[in-house]
């Protein structure tokens, strides 16, 4: 609308007040009302998308020919039936069976559009009462009015972030927290090529890649290919949808990453991004030896950590870089662990470290990691050498227990990247005083308490630990404000960890003995 400035957050907030009207008048939990919700997101988002483009074509057609599903397709617009249009919905006679209806809805979308087949779209409208239904669309429709794509994408990821965090823990297996996912973008830069997450959730690291290259003036549909993988079927629906809403394709497979690949991913990715759950145990080992993307072997310790390291190593190609999440246990493992984490280090692919302070995440309130690898610096001054970053001291509290970067934050971390790569840092205005404040003249250089470029006869002097706690110091003045509370998060982890691999070594020296006996 000319002129009209719309506010994403009073958006936001209206909607997220309906929603909550939803689960207050209906008895369902937010696992069970959440999709609902987002499908009639979605569906207001395609709405408002067709009629738009009707619009444009009835104004250029010639009347010699009808309008049809190319016709929209070709502008990469989801064609509508009559009986999927919003307007449809809301002048039903009274006394119609709305869930019915949404559900039909729902179902000839699918049959209209191949990218959303296979079940994408909900069908659980029938659960709702007509009351609540027609109360929740007609609040969608009127909240929802006057935004445009853009606008849509941004109040999807919202209400990801929304029930994730009222799902907790649950929640956590499906989103990664925003502020998380454009900080690893940022430091990775895929600008063009084949991006892979195989443990891709809702879908936030393709939405936020694709967001950057928009940024830097290139169509994300013609410069990344996506490609996905989640083991929920009911996940990888909620990714399909969150790429649709953004005008995203790609493939998302439902996929137990850890024996199946079906992109055969060895050498195949410029880029992989990915969030994997921590600390998996039980995984059947046995099933994954001879398998290519495990080049250093497999950890005798009963957790999955360094079998997803692997995974990212081997899908990238000779100039791949990738960016994940990982436990801190991960950056001090012994054993069998270390093994493969000397391995990684002596293949001069690890490139960056960066710390976490607690409570960014759903799923764990402990302290967490960013890894960075990079397959190109081989051939760069850099072969020899790993950045660490302490940006634990770096956050914005949203609620007592949750906190979140400042886009000021991810700006200067990722700065700092770029300055270690000895790339510019130009046009980054957010994060100027943050920059003026340690890095004055825009040039790399280590900062007590915040950053450390360190050799690997360095990391090798320090049992190969990839902790950059152990390198970066702590700054002058800060010793008495140190979060102590934080270590001792960690040391407990690392006790947990430790009693874990206790346990499997107790369980193998009984199985031996029993074998010695018998």
């Amino acid at each position: 609308m000319p002129g009209h400035t719309v506010d994403i957050h009073d958006i936001e907030n209206r909607l997220w007040d309906s929603a909550d009207e939803l689960r207050a008048n209906s008895g369902l939990k937010e696992s069970e009302y959440s999709v609902p919700m987002l499908g009639l997101i979605f569906l207001k988002y395609a709405d408002n998308r067709f009629g738009a483009a009707a619009e444009e074509l009835g104004a250029t057609g010639t009347g010699r020919r009808q309008i049809g599903k190319a016709d929209y397709q070709a502008r990469g617009v989801m064609f509508l039936p009559e009986k999927s249009r919003f307007g449809h919905l809301l002048n039903l006679p009274e006394g119609s069976n709305l869930g019915q209806a949404v559900n039909d809805a729902m179902k000839a979308i699918e049959d209209e559009n191949e990218e959303l087949r296979g079940g994408v779209l909900p069908r659980t409208y029938n659960a709702l009462t007509n009351a609540t239904l027609a109360t929740l669309i007609r609040n969608v429709n009127s909240i929802l009015g006057d935004i445009d794509g853009d606008g849509f994408g941004k109040v999807y990821e919202y209400f990801l972030g929304k029930f994730a965090m009222a799902e907790g823990q649950k929640g956590g297996q499906f989103f990664t927290p925003t502020s998380i996912v454009r900080l690893i973008v940022e430091i990775i830069e895929p600008f063009k090529g084949r991006i892979l997450d195989p443990a891709c959730g809702s879908g936030g690291m393709f939405v936020q890649s694709a967001r950057f290259v928009e940024e830097h003036r290139a169509s994300a549909g013609d410069r990344l290919s996506i490609y996905g993988q989640e083991r929920v079927d009911e996940t990888v629906k909620l990714c399909r949808m969150n790429l649709a809403v953004h005008g995203l394709g790609g493939q998302v497979r439902q996929a137990n990453t850890y024996y199946e690949d079906p992109f055969d991913s060895v050498g195949a990715f410029d880029y992989v991004m990915a969030n994997p759950p921590f600390n998996v145990n039980k995984v059947d080992k046995p099933k994954l030896v001879d398998d290519p993307r495990f080049p250093f072997g497999l950890p005798r310790s009963d957790n999955a950590n360094y079998l997803w390291m692997q995974i990212f190593y081997s899908a990238l190609n000779e100039r791949g870089r990738a960016g994940f999440v990982m436990a801190n246990s991960a950056a001090d493992a012994g054993g069998s662990e270390l093994e493969i984490r000397k391995k990684l280090i002596q293949d001069r692919v690890v490139d960056i470290v960066v710390s976490i302070s607690p409570n960014f995440f759903y799923t764990v309130a402990l302290p967490c990691t960013l890894w960075f690898y990079d397959h190109g610096k081989r051939n760069t001054d850099r072969a020899d050498k790993v950045l660490f970053i302490d940006a634990r001291k770096m956050f914005q509290r949203i609620d007592r227990a949750h906190r979140e970067f400042l886009p000021e934050h991810i700006e200067f971390l990722a700065s700092i990247a770029r300055m270690y790569r000895g790339e510019e840092t130009a046009g980054r205005s957010r994060s100027e005083a943050l920059m003026t404040q340690s890095f004055p003249d825009h040039v790399y250089m280590d900062v007590l308490g915040l950053c450390k470029v360190v050799s690997l006869a360095d990391i090798e002097a320090q049992h190969w630990s990839l902790n950059p706690g152990r390198y970066v110091g702590i700054a002058a003045g800060l010793e008495d404000r140190f979060d102590f509370s934080v270590r001792f998060q960690e040391l407990n982890e690392e006790l947990e960890r430790l009693n874990v691999e206790a346990a499997w070594l107790q369980e193998r020296i009984a199985e031996n003995a029993v074998s010695l006996l018998t």
